[in-house]
């Protein structure tokens, strides 16, 4: 599926593994900060706007997307922020990112408002392991469709596969979005200065969804996060 031009900008030289690491490492400060601000009673689109605030603060020149999907807008995948007003008891997916150095960032977390239920618990989990098996799978040599092989595996077998509605990565580099795709069907094989993202979820359409994603590269002997805020289900005021 990819090959030619699009392949020669998809392995990065250390120049560029440093500014897709800076950006990394504003978008995780951007995570840290907002999640000592108060959700419940504020509208989607206002988190949003603090988010973005937050990239600019942190030094992206660009921000290219600010998801904030509560309650059962989570379960959208692609939900833009809109006028819901977040509730007690609501779980909330941020995905957000954009450039910075003209290198992109990108990562999701689920956040609860509020202690969660034991579902939602169990669901975090679930979708915390299938990221992380992904994650463990990389390193050269391996297929880009088989790291999306891993973490779906994690989540149909336990029972949810059909909640997984879109693919584990995509790379990213000048661009947010980019060859190569970590999707089923994609067999190029990893090389050393690959950076994509890997990012799996649950989508319970009507209730509530959960994504956890980092940037990850390839190593000479295996994988490297370029986010490292903690996985864990964070709960929020």
């Amino acid at each position: 599926m990819t090959d030619g031009m699009p392949m020669l900008r998809a392995v990065k030289d250390a120049a560029e593994l440093a500014r897709l690491t800076a950006a990394g490492a504003a978008a995780d400060s951007v995570y840290e900060q907002i999640v000592q601000a108060s959700f419940a009673g504020r509208r989607e689109r206002e988190v949003a706007a603090e988010l973005a605030g937050l990239l600019r603060r942190f030094g992206h020149e660009q921000v290219d997307f600010t998801v904030v999907g509560s309650g059962p807008n989570g379960a959208n995948p692609h939900h833009e922020a809109g006028d819901r007003v977040i509730e007690p008891g609501d779980t909330v997916v941020l995905d957000f990112g954009g450039l910075m150095f003209g290198y992109g960032s990108d990562t999701s977390r689920t956040v609860a408002v509020g202690e969660p239920g034991p579902e939602v618990q169990q669901v975090h989990d679930i979708v915390r392991r299938a990221q992380q098996a992904a994650v463990d799978q990389v390193r050269p040599g391996v297929s880009c469709q088989q790291i999306d092989r891993v973490a779906r595996s994690v989540i149909s077998d336990a029972g949810y596969g059909d909640k997984f509605i879109h693919r584990t990565g995509h790379g990213i580099g000048v661009t947010t979005h980019e060859p190569p795709y970590i999707v089923e069907g994609e067999e190029q094989l990893l090389v050393p200065g690959m950076c994509f993202s890997i990012e799996p979820g649950i989508y319970l359409a009507g209730r509530f969804g959960v994504r956890i994603e980092d940037i990850v590269t390839v190593t000479d002997d295996g994988g490297r996060r370029l986010n490292n805020t903690s996985h864990d289900l964070r709960v929020v005021d």
